[in-house]
């Protein structure tokens, strides 16, 4: 998420694993009390509004239930959109709430997360919409009874394969997540939280070395000169260079090696630690600057780069080689920037070109 095309015109808000879960688990209970099929119920989110949600699918016994959701993202290119979540809840007689993971969801099995190893992967706050719900039908109906929840995602498991579940240790399935109940089209607060997630388990794990890429490709390319690290030390910030520093800054990583690729280490280089293309732009002027500290000074090579459409076909003019000074001069300027935000860090980096290609910065 974060690298896609923001389509034009009003984007429509959605909601969350965590919201489509509590819908299902507060379904399946009514049925039980009231014994009849639900096709809507309303959820109270953690930022003081209600939803009133379609119910999927809904069974019933006089002490069990099941109920599922069509998990609804809006027009966020998430990828649990148009996902079957549910809940499946057993009555019983010790006043408890419980949660399980049922199927799709995934198992903690790395420390640094808000959860236990070995506990399913359904984030505090879902638990408690979905505890505050059971607590509140309980109370208005008189039934001192708890409840066993055992929250599924249909496909779940090959979902999750599409997320980065498994390196922070979420294995076999998805996360049930939200914090605010609903999903923000585009908005940067989950990819921010995936990054944060992902150094609080490098750390938890005894990990003292990152290497950072915008995302698989780069990781793809630089994983080679890092053949020693295990996968828990590769964290993708997306577009948010500054934010992913600012948390490492705070940390107990040692050394940090950044693997960018040439459009957005033209915006690091000129201080935009955000390179979203919605947030910001490449400078030609600001490039232009760079060539003549690079020692380019004609009014061809400056004429050249204002030409160009994208600061990726800057290889048009100088040649994609670690001895080429204007990729040095840009890395440079790269490294002051990073190295303002986490300077007691140990700081490496690396551009990346398209077809593989790596230029070390040189100090």
């Amino acid at each position: 998420m974060g690298l896609e095309k923001i389509p034009d015109g009003p984007l429509r808000d959605g909601f969350t694993t965590g919201t489509s879960a509590t819908a299902a688990v507060k379904a399946a209970l009514i049925s039980i009390i009231k014994q009849c099929h639900q096709y809507h119920v309303k959820v109270q989110l953690p930022i003081d509004k209600v939803l009133e949600i379609k119910i999927h699918s809904n069974e019933y016994t006089e002490n069990w239930a099941k109920a599922s959701v069509i998990k609804d993202a809006g027009d966020d290119p998430d990828v649990t959109n148009g996902a079957e979540v549910g809940c499946e809840i057993q009555l019983t007689t010790d006043r408890s709430i419980q949660f399980v993971g049922g199927e799709g969801v995934g198992t903690v099995t790395l420390p640094g997360l808000e959860l236990a190893v070995g506990e399913p992967a359904i984030n505090p706050v879902p638990r408690k919409m979905m505890t505050s719900a059971v607590q509140k039908l309980l109370h208005d109906y008189d039934l001192e009874l708890g409840v066993i929840i055992s929250v599924f995602v249909v496909n779940g498991k090959a979902l999750a394969k599409r997320t980065l579940n498994e390196r922070v240790g979420i294995m076999n399935g998805l996360s049930i997540l939200g914090t605010s109940g609903i999903v923000k089209p585009y908005s940067a607060s989950s990819y921010i939280a995936s990054i944060e997630q992902g150094v609080d388990v490098a750390v938890a794990n005894g990990i003292l070395e990152l290497v950072i890429n915008s995302g698989a490709r780069s990781e793809k390319f630089i994983r080679g000169l890092f053949p020693d690290l295990i996968e828990q030390s590769f964290i993708h910030y997306g577009n948010w260079i500054g934010e992913t520093l600012e948390k490492i800054k705070n940390s107990a990583i040692q050394k940090v090696s950044i693997g960018i690729m040439l459009g957005k280490a033209v915006k690091l280089a000129g201080g935009r630690t955000d390179t979203h293309s919605c947030v910001s732009s490449w400078d030609k002027e600001f490039v232009v600057e760079l060539a003549q500290e690079s020692g380019y000074c004609t009014n061809e090579i400056a004429e050249a780069i204002l030409d160009l459409n994208m600061g990726g076909r800057l290889i048009e003019i100088f040649p994609f080689e670690q001895e080429e000074i204007f990729y040095q001069v840009m890395l440079k300027h790269c490294y002051q920037h990073s190295h303002k935000i986490m300077s007691k860090t140990e700081l490496n980096l690396f551009l990346v070109g398209k077809n593989g290609e790596i230029i070390k910065y040189i100090k």
